[in-house]
């Protein structure tokens, strides 16, 4: 018989993971939040100061406390000595050892009436003697309470007296403490005087009980006061906090476009005066905005009206320069070339004016996509193929690199092809006459387009201001493919009506790279599939690639998938 053995997953250690997550959310609440960090820098520094304050104070309490005890003590216990002393002085001096005994334990019984001391000790100094009184050490007392360096004191010092920190034993057997004091008594005897040790102990629990209400008290006051502390902290700082929340709140809103947002205005202290000043800078950004936004409004206009206007003059002007040009063999040479310059500069009036019309469509958001299914591979191929004189006449090897971009994507084919051959015309103008890179490739969200050329390249601030309109790298190098300047410009037009992007790199000496991305369901592009930084080994070395083994025997075209 078989079986079949089950595993379950070991559980993941969620503590270490849960403690990070925690960590990471409190480091962005301090870096995002002033009223979190102030309120956390508030109640730390107020804690540390009343930590110290209360262990300050701890420490002064306990040490008046035991100071005032000690003297309690002693000043007690000198009278208690001073009164047996007194007693012993008085007495009869007798020979009889039982009545010496008994003088003893009158002696002893006196201490205990005169002192709040229960444990008392007397030990005879000297050697031991049948007619002195024998030592008088009470039940509680232990005798190991008395170190040897305080016997010593007490021994050769019979006029002082002498104290010591000691741990007494309590009725429930544990230890608390205390202090033991040493005196000398003296004796009458028959031969003169017997001097003993006197050690009575006093318990200091009472000033342990009073200091431990003490500091349990300060704990509590401190605790309340940091609690205090930091409530009218934030309470301080929601009401300061929360204007400038608002203020910052209002500016985001304002930045976004939303021109008509204002700060409420209470009362007349510091934040009220900021506020009037936000709302009347706000009042002068949108006055200005609008005066703006109503001259280019006014621009657009006038580049559109105009625009349709040399429409008509512009028909009639290239229809006369197209029958002067073709007339041109009848004239004299220097007659035939101004022919030839009118036809050609008429014809790039006429792609300027269609720019600008394209241009004043955009502005005015009048511009409609004709979607149909195109594939970009084959797009791209038509386009290459079309441009192939012009690439030849400049010296030009464009190759076709389509790993994929042949599935159809609905997208506004006649945009789309104005956009590639603009890539692909300022590729073949500045790419100093060595060979062109046209990459296809496509992922399951986008297809993309990339034209690398092997040029000049560009400066990093040309790179930021080449989609600009009627802006140029180099002014004073001359355009040998016409061009009005808006190329670019509508192209990232066209790339942005189907939600796609273009983007451009290029170094100094390196060339350029142009990458189109264009979404596959109309989705906005969150990445290409075609790097727009290119590889410098495979850039660079065309060979890596494969493109010396043309598939196309079309001069000019090469293809490889």
């Amino acid at each position: 018989m078989t079986g079949a053995v089950r595993t379950f997953p070991r559980p993941r250690a969620r503590g270490w993971r849960d403690w990070r997550v925690v960590r990471d959310r409190l480091a962005t609440l301090w870096r995002r939040s002033l009223r979190f960090r102030t309120i956390v820098l508030t109640v730390t520094l107020t804690a540390a100061t009343i930590l110290v304050t209360c262990i300050a104070m701890a420490l002064v309490i306990q040490n008046e406390l035991f100071t005032a005890r000690k003297d309690q003590v002693l000043l007690e216990a000198q009278r208690a000595t001073a009164a047996a002393q007194a007693t012993l002085d008085a007495a009869v001096d007798s020979t009889d050892p039982a009545a010496a005994q008994t003088l003893m334990n009158g002696i002893a019984t006196r201490l205990s009436q005169q002192s709040s001391s229960d444990l008392i000790a007397l030990y005879r100094i000297g050697p031991p003697s049948p007619l002195a009184p024998q030592p008088f050490i009470s039940p509680a007392f232990e005798s190991r309470m008395v170190t040897d360096a305080l016997r010593t004191q007490v021994q050769s010092s019979p006029d002082l007296q002498w104290w010591q920190s000691v741990a007494l034993p309590a009725d429930d057997g544990r230890e608390v403490p205390g202090i033991l004091v040493g005196h000398q008594l003296r004796f009458p005897a028959e031969d003169g005087v017997d001097s003993y040790e006197l050690y009575m102990g006093y318990d200091l629990t009472s000033a342990s009980q009073t200091l431990a209400f003490v500091q349990v008290l300060l704990w509590v006051v401190g605790l309340v006061l940091v609690l205090l502390i930091g409530a009218i902290a934030w309470f301080v700082l929601r009401s300061v906090t929360t204007p400038i929340a608002d203020a910052a709140e209002t500016s985001a809103k304002l930045a976004a476009g939303d021109l008509g947002v204002r700060l409420p205005v209470r009362g007349e202290d510091e934040l009220a005066t900021l506020n009037r000043s936000f709302n009347a800078m706000a009042d002068s950004i949108e006055s200005q905005i609008k005066e703006l936004a109503d001259l280019s409004l006014v621009q657009q206009r006038f580049v559109s009206d105009v625009s349709h206007e040399l429409r008509t003059p512009l028909t009639t002007i290239k229809l006369a320069a197209d029958m002067i040009n073709d007339q041109r063999e009848e004239f004299d040479p220097a007659t035939g070339r101004a022919a030839e310059l009118l036809h050609a500069q008429v014809q790039r009036f006429e792609v300027l004016l269609t720019d600008l019309l394209e241009i004043s469509r955009y502005d005015a958001g009048s511009v409609q996509l004709e979607l149909e299914a195109t594939s970009l591979a084959h797009l791209a191929e038509d386009v290459i193929l079309s441009m192939e004189q012009l690439a030849e006449g400049h010296g030009s090897d464009v190759r076709l690199v389509a790993p994929g971009g042949y599935t159809p994507v609905d997208m506004d084919a006649r945009r789309v092809r104005r956009i590639v051959r603009n890539l692909l015309g300022n590729a073949i103008e500045h790419g100093e006459g060595r060979p062109i890179v046209v990459s296809v490739d496509s992922d399951r969200d986008a297809v993309a387009l990339g034209v690398r050329d092997f040029g000049l390249g560009m400066q990093p601030d040309d790179v930021e201001r080449v989609f600009d309109r009627f802006w140029r790298a180099d002014p004073s190098r001359v355009r040998t493919i016409g061009g009005t300047g808006l190329g670019l410009s509508i192209a990232l037009g066209d790339a942005k009506l189907h939600g796609g992007t273009l983007s451009v790199w290029s170094e100094p000496g390196r060339g350029s790279n142009f990458v189109l991305t264009l979404p596959r369901a109309g989705q906005p592009v969150s990445s290409s599939p075609l790097p727009l930084v290119p590889d410098d080994e495979q850039g660079g070395a065309l060979e890596a690639l494969g493109l010396t083994q043309p598939i196309s025997t079309r001069p000019g075209v090469r293809k490889t998938t």
